[in-house]
């Protein structure tokens, strides 16, 4: 029989003899000039979800310094995608998606690798020169998909970072030059190494005999979970179906693998369920500056149903996902759109709802884990402020 227990299991102290190691991953050589803007070519439904489709401070300095350490070398590093030799110009839309085509990279990542190529590539041969091409660069990246939440702050986070230093204007272009391409790839390594980190930090919430409520399908929540089953730690998931697209199917899958007690639910049975469940875990496509989060639709009354109940909501989510948007209510941000199938047909006169996430406030959130440590809503817009500056 299930049981559960009250305490927590903390697996403090596993990771400390753990070094961490400059394994920054190598960008991809390119070639010379910039692509023009090139538009999603279905922009019926978001290009986030046709590439998810195709891929069917409360916590203490030091624990965010074992958690950065024990994931400072993995096996699962990612390889360069491969040198275009076939002599055409540099396009930042082509190597973008030659980064995407990986199912494991997140596609802010890809993004950032992509723009960092850019610096490498460029022939500019003064900072004005490099930097506006690097923003026509990041221009056209946005409109690829302009409902992304995550690509656009993934892209804005690296302009600030990489740009954002006054000894540059001291230094001859060589030089110059080479400090950014040395500040992409560090942040780019630091962006890939995000989920890991998160996954360190969220798996100490998980105790023994805890039941654990998931939404959808969340490559860092699902890391987060994994990583908690590989220290032996005691749990079983509910997995919402998460309809349209049942993500939650694909999660099921992957945590059955892993040998994970779970169960599959219809997205309608979460309050039937709630009482069984001791937490919840979410992911975000973003957070905003209230503290609250965007994320795909479901989370909203999920995050209702356990407030009333007082389960916590955990969300898990990278800092390139932190964005400069202050929604007030859930018409407030730009539709992202995906097909709906019934499974009969519709009759004309029907009006189908097809918008992909929803607004959960902050007040209905517990804890955040991210790369920059665990985090409050509350004090989500001290760090975007920090990111930004």
């Amino acid at each position: 029989m299930w049981w559960r227990s009250a305490s927590f299991v903390l697996d403090k102290g596993r990771n400390e003899d753990v070094q961490a190691e400059s394994d920054s991953l190598r960008l991809s050589p390119s070639t010379t000039s910039m692509a023009d803007t090139v538009q999603n070519p279905n922009p019926k439904v978001s290009a986030y979800y046709e590439t998810r489709a195709a891929h069917h401070a409360v916590v203490t300095s030091d624990w965010l310094a074992q958690a950065q350490a024990a994931v400072g070398h993995h096996p699962d590093d990612l390889p360069s995608p491969k040198v275009d030799d076939s002599g055409k110009p540099f396009s930042v839309i082509d190597e973008f998606n030659c980064w995407r085509k990986q199912p494991d990279l997140a596609e802010a990542v890809a993004a950032i690798r992509a723009l960092a190529s850019v610096i490498q590539s460029s022939q500019a041969t003064t900072m004005m020169e490099l930097e506006i091409e690097l923003k026509k660069a990041s221009d056209s990246l946005k409109s690829w998909d302009t409902t992304s939440i995550s690509l656009t702050a993934g892209c804005d986070l690296f302009m600030r970072y990489v740009t954002r230093t006054s000894a540059l204007e001291y230094e001859n272009f060589n030089s110059a030059k080479s400090r950014l391409i040395e500040r992409a790839e560090r942040f780019g390594e630091i962006s890939y190494k995000a989920r890991r980190i998160i996954a360190m930090l969220g798996q100490d919430f998980i105790f023994d005999g805890c039941t654990i409520l998931v939404h959808g399908f969340s490559r860092v929540v699902l890391e987060v979970l994994k990583t908690a089953a590989q220290n032996k730690k005691l749990f079983r998931v509910f997995c919402t179906e998460g309809r349209p697209d049942r993500t939650g199917l694909r999660l099921s899958n992957e945590l059955a693998k892993l040998d994970v007690p779970v169960k599959l639910l219809i997205d309608s049975a979460v309050a039937y369920t709630m009482d069984e469940v001791d937490m919840v875990f979410v992911g975000a496509d973003g957070v905003v500056e209230s503290g609250g989060i965007i994320n795909m639709m479901g989370t909203y009354q999920i995050a209702l149903v356990a407030h009333s109940m007082n389960k916590p909501v955990y969300v898990a989510a990278e800092s390139y996902k932190f964005a400069r948007l202050y929604p007030l209510d859930q018409k407030d941000m730009a539709p992202a759109l995906r097909p709906i199938d019934f499974g009969v047909p519709i009759p004309s006169k029907v009006e189908v709802e097809t918008s992909a996430r929803d607004y959960t406030p902050p007040q209905y959130l517990t804890l955040l884990f991210t790369d920059l440590g665990v985090l409050t809503p509350s004090v989500v817009s001290d760090e975007l402020i920090q990111l930004y500056l």
